[in-house]
């Protein structure tokens, strides 16, 4: 009787402990939205995250590296985008820099599905229009094992696809899988901005 009554007890405080996580996340989850839907993190720019971002792993991240995000969009903020030319552009060090492109987007058989893992991509269309796909890595299957030189690794997925134009940012988690640069309609020529932002351990 009194093993029963240790495994019941035990038993209770297990399931209790489950009961208050499980609401710990979805407070969590609920805090993130709030957070990512408020301005307390935009340093004062105008465009907003795309309806993809992984609210709770933004929340995260930005919290785990913030004086780093902050100059992220200290430079959203207070460069031309549509005046820089293409390149790429400091931001801190190896922690966090920008690359501007002006090229052709691509038909779908020539882009890929990728992921990185020691950087999260942040990725926003300045001028044109271009499809991008995102699905969970976890769901994907391996076609090119992850690089660690070129931090990429490449997936065959079905995926949900976007259309990326001015406005909205995309952002890419390592449980990420993404397809960018995909061709809309007529649009020959997209200016665009990627910024590659270290992982916080």
């Amino acid at each position: 009787m009194r093993a029963k009554s240790i495994i019941s007890a035990m038993l209770f405080v297990l399931i209790s402990v489950v009961i208050k996580n499980s609401a710990l996340a979805q407070t969590d989850q609920k805090d993130a939205k709030k957070w990512l839907r408020s301005k307390e993190w935009r340093q004062g720019i105008t465009m907003k995250p795309h309806s993809s971002v992984n609210a709770d792993e933004f929340y995260k991240q930005y919290y785990a590296n913030q004086p780093v995000w902050d100059k992220v969009f200290t430079f959203l903020k207070t460069q031309d985008l549509e005046k820089l030319a293409p390149g790429k552009y400091p931001i801190d060090g190896d922690n966090a820099y920008a690359t501007i492109t002006l090229a052709p987007s691509k038909q779908f058989d020539q882009t890929n599905w990728e992921s990185h893992k020691k950087y999260i991509d942040l990725h926003y269309v300045i001028s044109g229009e271009e499809k991008i796909g995102v699905a969970p890595v976890s769901t994907a299957t391996v076609i090119k094992t992850y690089d660690d030189t070129k931090d990429v690794a490449n997936y065959t997925v079905d995926g949900t696809f976007y259309v990326a134009s001015p406005g909205r940012f995309f952002l890419f988690f390592p449980e990420d899988a993404h397809r960018p640069s995909i061709k809309v309609n007529d649009v020959i020529q997209v200016k665009k901005l990627v910024i590659k932002i270290k992982m916080a351990n």
